[in-house]
């Protein structure tokens, strides 16, 4: 029994390993196209583009966040605001940094009850309306990012061939653990999956941080409102424009996203929540993710090799486990993301990818999810149903995530 153990945790280790090397090249094209964009002259492609800011609620520092989109160097945008009520407190947020900046063209959107599951993507379809524009700039509420965010997000759409764009970006996470570990898991483990996804088979997905789109391909999937029965919409977004033969390009740019589950309890809940949306959109990848794990193996290999009175082995197979996460951490997160406190995440992420592991597992129990706490029942393709509609064959209404 133990040699099967052993075996396993080997075969775990070495599957880790190989991926290991994969984010390393990735992560070495990254830098080097990085690079070779800042030695090129300033993009001149700067198209007018609306930005969509859909909110719900307050948020810790969401005027501070706010704010830096009406602080970017670009010569012609819009912001759009959404919300479900006029008294929405993050509505009223956006309204009162919008003061302070005149010059900016703003516009407001009220939805009121939502008729999607996916009461984001109300908003978004409400938005596509009123928007001036042809180039859609999608960003998340608790996103922060710098002066030349619009510049570089937009420069891809030079390129008629080109049909979205989207970007990587680093965990912020407060004071707190466990949104510390949180974070190390935006900026290493989501941004690893990503770089070799776009080295083998490009980028084919947008991510909800920053989803980037030209009207016309919106339009030739049927709209926002199409994605309002899914759980997942920013990947399906990317996914259905390069299904219809658009390019959906990985943007150089990195952005902040700020984590706002401080507690243990609320981000378990998340990243559970978060597994199972993607074990639904992308069912072959999120199973193969398993092998990607590194010490849960280790673990698995240390116990085994002791039981095998291999104690030397154990230690050895336990540590490589931790100082390959260790390293994997700092490449990703000093050299694609640059965070300015890359050792301690570092540090943190071999226990992160522990958790990991374990929020992979959990992902496969059971399709019912929390979210904005109300009970959802995912199936097919990440579509969403309400909970009380799983015993209802005839019900099928719409969702997201």
């Amino acid at each position: 029994m133990m040699k099967l153990l052993l075996g396993l945790s080997l075969l775990g280790l070495l599957s880790s390993t190989v991926f290991s090397i994969l984010v390393f090249r990735a992560a070495g094209r990254f830098v080097r196209r990085r690079r070779d964009a800042l030695r090129a002259d300033s993009p001149s492609f700067s198209a007018p583009v609306s930005l969509f800011k859909p909110l719900h609620g307050d948020e810790p520092q969401l005027e501070a966040h706010l704010e830096s989109f009406f602080r970017q160097d670009y010569p012609k945008y819009e912001i759009l605001f959404g919300a479900r009520v006029a008294t929405d407190p993050g509505l009223e947020a956006a309204r009162r940094v919008a003061a302070r900046y005149p010059h900016i063209p703003v516009k407001y959107v009220l939805t009121g009850e939502p008729w999607h599951i996916n009461a984001k993507v109300c908003t978004l379809e409400l938005m596509e309306r009123a928007a001036a524009y042809d180039i859609f700039i999608v960003s998340d509420s608790d996103v922060r990012v710098t002066p030349n965010y619009l510049r570089e997000v937009a420069a891809p759409f030079a390129d008629s061939k080109v049909g979205a764009v989207t970007c990587l970006y680093r965990g912020v996470g407060s004071n707190g653990l466990w949104s510390k570990l949180e974070g190390a898991g935006m900026s290493v483990e989501m941004t690893a999956g990503v770089l070799v996804a776009d080295m083998l088979e490009g980028t084919q997905f947008t991510l909800g941080p920053t989803m980037a789109a030209r009207r016309s391909c919106v339009q030739e999937m049927g709209g926002f409102g199409s994605l309002g029965s899914y759980c997942a919409d920013d990947f399906v977004l990317g996914n259905r424009i390069h299904n219809n033969g658009h390019t959906v390009v990985l943007s150089t740019h990195i952005i902040d996203h700020i984590v706002l589950n401080e507690d243990f309890v609320d981000s378990q809940k998340h990243q559970i929540r978060w597994m199972k949306s993607t074990r639904f959109s992308r069912p072959k990848g999120h199973f193969g993710t398993c092998l990607t794990f590194s010490v849960p193996f280790g673990i698995l290999g240390f116990v085994a090799a002791l039981l095998d009175h291999l104690p030397h082995f154990a230690f050895g197979l336990l540590g490589f486990s931790v100082l390959s996460r260790a390293l994997l951490a700092a490449v990703i997160s000093r050299n694609v993301v640059q965070e300015k406190n890359w050792l301690q995440t570092a540090a943190l992420f071999p226990l992160r990818d522990l958790l990991g592991f374990f929020y992979w597992a959990a992902s496969y129990a059971g399709s019912t999810i929390v979210w904005r706490n109300q009970n959802y029942i995912l199936t097919t393709d990440g579509l969403m149903l309400p909970a009380e509609a799983e015993d209802d064959s005839k019900s099928a209404p719409a969702f997201t995530s």
